[in-house]
């Protein structure tokens, strides 16, 4: 702490710099006009150099002053930011999620969400990695495992995992449903960052006979591609129910294959959310549960 400039100097600078004004800094701070200058004057005796050129009608930065206001307002901004995220808003909720579970279920189902809870200002955060509650900031999860997923979580079931193929009707066209076994071993498959093909075609017990296949590093990729008819998918049921029924995307076999990883939604074990979260995690189970 003690290579630290006085912090209130570092914040009479940075509205001084803004403004470029001693006066419309202090009116800014709700400080008098000396006290501003006073500080300025002292944060530069700290650092042994001018920051601001004494003008008649105001200031002008000298070289290093410029620079140095640069990384000072950078700082500020940043705690304001980190200060605005501890801040707890009411209404907000803040929801991790893969990104093929945003893509592919979440934001389809958004606009009921919203129409029946306008009130509630929902965020997604979709990313692969493990999001912190803590250390993010966010109030729910879901994530695909097997409990327990720590003693400090609540996990409400979502999906189970069936895992089933599913292929654009342009490709089976002429084939009969369901395909061959034959067929099957002979489509290009779609592989996703979970490749259960070895799996899946263990269950029908054949061999891989339709090339390198793509490959891609998430499932709504992989769905994408066999959207356009690039070849087979694996894919969780929930995650294309609506492909399906819309006849978009076709199963092209009966089999499934159930896993283990299943599909929770997670919140932090707390005497009482409040709300706004209840009133999401409320959703996710009545949604998920249609």
């Amino acid at each position: 702490m003690s290579q630290l400039p006085p912090l209130n100097g570092l914040r009479a600078f940075e509205v001084a710099g803004r403004f470029l004004n001693f006066r419309a800094a202090a009116g800014a701070l709700g400080v008098t006009q000396g006290a501003v200058a006073q500080h300025v004057r002292q944060l530069e005796a700290h650092l042994g150099m001018p920051l601001f050129e004494r003008l008649p009608k105001g200031l002008a930065f000298t070289s290093a002053g410029r620079s140095y206001h640069v990384n000072v307002a950078a700082a500020f901004d940043a705690l304001r930011s980190a200060t605005d995220q501890l801040k707890p808003e009411p209404g907000k909720v803040l929801v991790s999620v893969t990104p093929t579970f945003a893509a592919k279920w979440l934001i389809p189902n958004l606009p009921e969400f919203s129409a029946r809870h306008p009130e509630i200002d929902l965020r997604i955060l979709a990313t692969e990695k493990v999001s912190s509650f803590h250390g993010d900031g966010i109030d729910l999860a879901v994530r695909q495992g097997r409990p327990p997923f720590g003693a400090s979580l609540d996990a409400h079931l979502l999906f189970r995992q069936e895992v089933i193929a599913v292929a654009a009707s342009s490709l089976v066209y002429g084939h009969t449903l369901p395909v061959s076994a034959q067929v099957m071993s002979s489509m290009p498959k779609l592989h996703d960052s979970h490749d259960l093909w070895s799996e899946f075609l263990g269950l029908l017990n054949i061999e891989d006979k339709g090339g390198r296949g793509l490959r891609l590093s998430q499932t709504s990729l992989a769905v994408d591609a066999a959207l356009s008819g690039q070849g087979v998918a694996l894919v969780s049921r929930f995650l294309v129910a609506a492909e399906l029924e819309a006849k978009r995307l076709i199963q092209i076999t009966p089999h499934t294959l159930f896993g283990e990883q299943e599909f929770y939604l997670l919140a932090t074990r707390k005497p009482k959310l409040n709300a706004a979260t209840n009133a999401v995690v409320a959703w996710f189970l009545e949604r998920a549960e249609r």
